[in-house]
């Protein structure tokens, strides 16, 4: 005799599955505002010209959200999950890459949702 093996539904499958993040732990997700992939970072570095120097108006690390001004005047509301916010406090200097969504805050880098 045999056990009967126990399958999962898809809906079980969807609500079981979260980001690491969720729970306090590194990203392993590399969905808007979650963790940097590798690709995402060598192309905003190779397209220099879509890169936004602006200054932190308000950054919430609770929530991860963030109120960038760029120095042309432009506001850009963006969230992330890997702690973005609290390496950029209100009136930090950075850069927003806008066609890749990565935020540099010095050498460090963010995927961000916008």
């Amino acid at each position: 005799m045999s056990t009967p093996l126990h399958r999962l539904s898809p809906l079980e499958v969807t609500e079981r599955a979260a980001c690491m993040c969720d729970h306090d732990d590194v990203c392993s997700s590399f969905a808007p505002g979650h963790a940097l992939h590798l690709i995402q970072a060598r192309l905003a570095s190779a397209t220099p010209s879509d890169w936004i120097d602006g200054i932190v108006e308000h950054a919430d690390a609770v929530t991860g959200a963030l109120r960038v001004r760029a120095l042309d005047g432009g506001q850009h509301s963006l969230w992330n999950a890997s702690g973005a916010a609290l390496e950029a406090p209100t009136g930090t200097p950075v850069a927003l890459h806008s066609r890749y969504h990565v935020l540099a805050v010095g050498r460090v880098q963010f995927n961000v949702a916008v």
